[in-house]
């Protein structure tokens, strides 16, 4: 039987079913789990979840002489604000959401990385575990989907693999809802996202994170990965076919030279196909111990000569159009030799998107205040070039003029 009942009254042994607020005011990845060490009571009295739903046929029920009545009438009135999506959800600028989109980001990630740990340690995991990240992290996009997904490419050498899978399920998401899935369908892409480097969790670190090449066998130990991650789903008693089908299909080319089972194109799903595309972007765009990420314009051009080998054409030209030609973060010179970075993309025009100009390339100087210009606005008569090289130009730590908040 499930109940709703004060945090004042959770004891050990408990079947935590659900926590009543939104994801991030919770110090749990978790949001269905069996309460077994008192820290755990300690961290989630301290938190600000005011309640939570208990299901006593999976663990211990209230103490003898509570009544259901005692119960409902402490919980009568719920996080009005944590229930109000209208309000969480309401669009607003790259340089706006860029704040909450940080804590979104962090904390999916120490999620991500604590869920790693656990399979290290032989628990088991079910995909319905990841589901509060999923919706932290589409919330988050709905407000402006430039933000986290242009955060999360920004890793260290220590949490690529945990961020990365925080940047794939975001990417899933944002090309999912341009593919006009219905809510469920966006919510499984999310969480096929999140989880399609499960396997992972079974490679050993020093072969995750070295900082050269690998070496052909090192290379055989990290491809055994989705199937890995396959099984650990299926042991932990999955039935989401999607999880299962991105998790074990997800480095599948349409050409058949993919693996681990060489699928031709129309062997492999629809979803399949989005995350490869998702998976590869990602990887490509950031940072590696061992190699400097692509800018995203550079990546984008680079993937559209690998579509009808690698990726599904249709798939890849919803993907653009979901991040544009210039993705938020592109280094892009204009008409008026000056160079500036892509902050947010237009509704009217992939070609269009706002710019934060700051350096000035025919006097080799940075602007003393760099100035955001929207290529979209009526009568603005600069326009984007192309795509322009860092290094070029002695440009350094891009990510600065974009990616700290107001």
């Amino acid at each position: 039987m499930r109940k709703k009942i004060p945090v004042d009254q959770v004891r050990l042994g408990m079947h935590i079913h659900e926590l009543c607020g939104p994801w991030m005011s919770h110090p749990f990845w978790r949001t269905k789990f069996v309460l077994k060490d008192p820290e755990d009571i300690r961290r989630l009295r301290e938190s600000s979840i005011k309640e939570v739903w208990i299901d006593s046929n999976l663990g211990f029920d209230v103490e003898p002489g509570e009544t259901l009545e005692e119960v409902e009438e402490k919980v009568e009135k719920i996080l009005e604000k944590a229930n109000a999506p209208e309000e969480r959800r309401k669009k607003v600028t790259v340089t706006e959401e860029l704040k909450e989109a940080a804590k979104t980001c962090a904390k999916a990630t120490d999620a991500v990385k604590t869920m790693f740990g656990e399979l290290r340690m032989g628990k088991a995991l079910s995909a319905g575990a990841v589901d509060g990240l999923v919706e932290e992290i589409t919330t988050s996009l709905d407000r402006n989907p430039g933000a986290l997904i242009s955060l999360a490419r920004l890793k260290t050498a220590d949490d690529y693999t945990y961020m990365h899978s925080v940047a794939v399920s975001a990417l899933m998401v944002s090309l999912a809802k341009q593919m006009e899935m219905n809510d469920r369908e966006v919510h499984g892409a999310g969480r096929a996202g999140l989880l399609h480097d499960l396997g992972k969790a079974n490679v050993p670190m020093k072969v995750l994170n070295k900082p050269g090449k690998l070496t052909d066998e090192e290379f055989s130990l990290v491809k055994v990965h989705p199937e890995e991650g396959h099984r650990i789903l299926l042991e932990g008693g999955s039935t989401d076919q999607v999880a299962l089908d991105v998790v074990i299909h997800h480095h599948e080319k349409v050409d058949g030279t993919g693996y681990p089972h060489g699928l031709l194109d129309g062997q492999i799903s629809r979803l399949a196909k989005m995350g490869a595309v998702c998976d590869v972007y990602d990887a490509i765009t950031s940072n590696r111990p061992y190699k400097q990420g692509w800018d995203p314009t550079e990546s984008i051009k680079k993937m559209g000569e690998w579509t009808g080998t690698h990726f599904d054409h249709d798939i890849f030209q919803a993907f653009v159009k979901c991040i544009g030609i210039y993705p938020t973060g592109s280094l892009v010179s204009l008409t008026s030799g000056r160079i500036g970075v892509v902050l947010d993309q237009s509704p009217q025009s992939l070609l269009t998107p706002q710019v934060k100009v700051f350096f000035n390339t025919r006097t080799r100087t940075y602007l003393v205040k760099p100035e955001v210009v929207d290529l979209a606005r009526h009568g603005c008569l600069e326009k984007i070039i192309g795509a322009e090289d860092a290094a070029k130009w002695g440009i350094k730590n891009v990510s600065k003029y974009w990616a700290a908040p107001s």
